[in-house]
């Protein structure tokens, strides 16, 4: 095993509040469900592990251990800026047990799609409540190939010159829909549309397979099990299963 660090920021428009609001009881809208941390949650659990330091709304770190020295610790500060905005900072430290530069990599890469996404909410959905929804490609098949995000760009009709802010029309689950592209990279795209935000994850290069992953915002929004059941239909076309 081997220690690891990584630390990222996010600056956002919302306030300190908002801010601290999302990444307690908001999580659903741009990472994946957590259990609600409000008044007093220091020993509960968290993200990251029990909170063992719990300082609203400014700090809190959740910690957890395992065997042969192995700990997963993630610290979260929100600092109010002079013009009524906010910064987050995220650091998660910890063991990872083999594969350190694959993994590193991975988690990084991973954290500054999850706090952009972050950004994204703060900026279009700030408040709203979300119905998260997490699908992969079928394992074992081409959505673990190399080109496997590339494919599923063609599917979803995402031209392969769009730049962030790219006003696109993508054929989803539900049919053709108009579409802002919100974040580029060569293992992840974001696409946010009226009422939602959907996080394609290349995972294929980091030894997985094609995940999506969709906060849905709307006023009367599907289940969680029927989103996941539109999107596995997708890739299955898709990928083939």
């Amino acid at each position: 095993m081997r220690e690891f660090e990584i630390a990222q920021e996010a600056t956002t428009d919302a306030s300190q509040a908002e801010t601290w609001a999302a990444i307690t009881t908001g999580s659903a809208g741009w990472l994946w469900p957590q259990p609600e941390l409000t008044a007093d949650a220091a020993g509960a659990a968290g993200a990251g592990g029990a909170i063992v330091e719990w300082d609203p709304p400014h700090r809190w770190v959740g910690y957890e251990t395992g065997e042969n020295g192995w700990y997963n610790r993630l610290e979260a500060q929100v600092t109010a800026r002079e013009d009524g905005g906010s910064t987050l900072r995220w650091v998660h430290s910890g063991m990872f047990v083999d594969s350190w530069d694959d993994q590193y990599d991975g988690v990084t890469q991973h954290t500054a799609f999850y706090l952009h996404t972050l950004q994204e909410y703060l900026a279009h959905f700030r408040g709203r409540d979300a119905v998260w929804t997490h699908v992969e490609a079928p394992v074992g098949g081409p959505g673990g190939a190399p080109d496997a995000l590339d494919v599923l760009r063609v599917t979803l009709g995402v031209p392969t010159d769009a730049v962030v802010g790219d006003e696109v029309t993508v054929t989803l689950p539900g049919g053709p829909t108009s579409a802002v592209v919100d974040y580029v990279h060569p293992h992840f795209l974001g696409l946010r549309t009226e009422d939602a935000l959907v996080r394609v994850f290349g995972r294929n290069a980091f030894g997985h397979v094609v995940g999506v992953a969709v906060h849905d915002f709307a006023d009367a929004p599907s289940s969680s099990d029927e989103t996941a059941a539109a999107w596995t239909d997708l890739l299955t076309r898709t990928y083939g299963g």
